[in-house]
């Protein structure tokens, strides 16, 4: 009877693994093609926030399903995802056109499943996304028939099962993981080792890093040097390498940029802020071009100045202002163009409003909004399309407001600022920073809760406050602002 029960057992192992190999890597990726349209950061290019939260989630889910390819990988826990998902543009049907650039939804799911398959399908459904397209896919590779009839269908397994092989519920698992909500000091203990072997890891890039930002800015004389987006170190110290060879080969066109700061971006060119942007992506030859036109961008910049100037005096003194943190990452001319827009409006709606009255008021112009809105730190955003009339009458309604919300602001910045430096030391954290989607009052809430607990696993490490948990490739920490305790 032994032997007989070995075979069995050995039967349904068989049919597991079957199931499990349903669908390839590569499969997946093409079958979560509408998604990853759905969700990719390019296309949020007018939103930064919703652009960096899923930049970070797609980051997890990523790992999540490198993971569930790994061969005897058994140890899961329950995944919570958050997507801005473009809406669908009805009558379309090119894939990549049928979402909208400016209509989203929020969409949270919780990804637990063991096989790839179920996986994709979890993602498409959570999102309303059709799985009609799956069907086509050559999901069984594998020369054995009986899995056609199986792949949509998990195997339900009575209790006795698991209790004769000894194998994990994962339905008891789920149960389990839903009952017992993540705390911050068990995601600690859960993940700080991995946060350590990878921080020692990364420490001898991280100072090489140090070293070639120090030196490039001493050499060129730069304000600074930053990065758009959160690439690892490694990606980093390739990106200062290959400037510091620019700067041997061609010394000569990086005269002009004493003073300036340097970002690595997406593409090349002068940001509305002023900044030299070098696409990651180009080569040398045209980010030689950029540092070769930088004279004519200075010329552009002092007419925009005058440009905001001129918008500042039609508006009774308010200050129009670039907040790159809060705006998409335009370029200079991009910029440009809408304050000679908006400019023109206004100067055809001959609005009257008293001289510097308005003075000490700020205001931001986007063009992807229909109605003006005051932000919580004092600051008017204005649509380049708002109605000279409706805009006149809010911001002379809000500006005792916005008033307060300024000096709020100014408060909320010096709190911050203090938290952030009594938590590095109490902790003993090499660094405490924020992601920018994190608002000055998330941070300031998250601290104070920090400062009350005792939270040895933190000693030396980096620290970084975010919307979810997540060990990063350099091993920063990842907990979310409104951690629970």
């Amino acid at each position: 009877t032994s032997s007989i029960k070995e075979l069995c057992l050995e039967k349904i192992l068989l049919q597991c693994i079957i199931q499990s190999r349903t669908l390839s890597g590569a499969d997946a990726i093409n079958a979560l093609r509408p998604f990853y349209f759905a969700v990719h950061p390019d296309f949020f290019g007018q939103h930064p926030k919703e652009r960096e939260v899923n930049e970070n989630s797609l980051k997890r889910l990523n790992g999540y399903l490198e993971n569930l390819q790994k061969p005897g990988f058994r140890s899961f826990k329950p995944t919570q995802l958050t997507f801005y998902v473009r809406e669908r543009e009805p009558n379309s049907s090119n894939v990549q056109e049928s979402f909208s650039t400016s209509g989203f939804r929020a969409v949270s799911f919780t990804l637990h499943t063991r096989d790839l398959l179920s996986t994709v399908l979890d993602i498409l459904n959570s999102c309303s996304l059709s799985t009609e397209h799956i069907q086509s896919l050559n999901v069984n590779s594998q020369p054995h028939k009986e899995a056609k009839s199986t792949q949509n269908r998990p195997i339900k397994w009575d209790k006795t099962y698991y209790s004769f092989t000894g194998f994990k519920d994962p339905e008891e698992d789920l149960e389990q993981a839903q009952r017992v909500e993540t705390t911050l000091t068990s995601w600690l203990d859960d993940n700080e080792a991995s946060a350590v072997k990878k921080l020692k890891k990364s420490l001898p890039l991280r100072k090489e890093l140090e070293r070639l930002k120090n030196e490039l800015s001493h050499q060129l004389q730069l304000s600074d040097i930053r990065w758009q987006r959160s690439w690892g170190i490694a990606h980093r110290c390739s990106q200062l390498h290959s400037l510091g060879r620019l700067v041997q080969q061609r010394p000569e066109v990086l005269k002009n940029v004493k003073g300036r700061t340097v970002v690595f971006t997406d593409r090349s060119g002068m940001s509305a802020a002023g900044h030299i942007m070098l696409g990651t992506m180009d080569v040398h030859h045209h980010w030689t071009k950029i540092f070769e036109r930088l004279p004519n961008y200075y010329k552009l910049q002092k007419r925009l100045l005058f440009l905001e100037d001129q918008i500042s005096q039609l508006l009774g003194g308010i200050q129009v202002i670039y907040i790159e943190e809060l705006q998409p990452l335009l370029t200079l001319e991009e910029y440009y163009e809408t304050l000679d827009s908006f400019y023109n409006k206004l100067l055809d709606s001959r609005l009257r409003f008293h001289p510097h009255s308005l003075r000490g008021l700020q205001m931001i112009l986007e063009s992807d909004r229909y109605t003006p809105s005051l932000h919580e730190f004092g600051h008017f955003t204005i649509p380049t399309v708002c109605d000279p009339a409706t805009l006149q009458w809010f911001i002379v309604a809000k500006a005792q407001e916005a008033r307060e919300n300024l000096k709020r602001k100014e408060e909320m910045m010096i709190t911050e600022k203090e938290l952030i430096g009594t938590s590095t030391e109490k902790f003993s954290l090499d660094r405490l920073y924020k992601e920018p989607s994190v608002s000055s009052a998330q941070m300031i809430n998250c601290c104070k809760r920090l400062l009350e607990e005792s939270l040895p696993y933190l000693q030396g490490m980096h620290l970084c406050i975010s919307h979810f948990y997540s060990v990063l490739q350099d091993g920063d920490l990842c907990i979310p602002w409104n951690w629970k305790s």
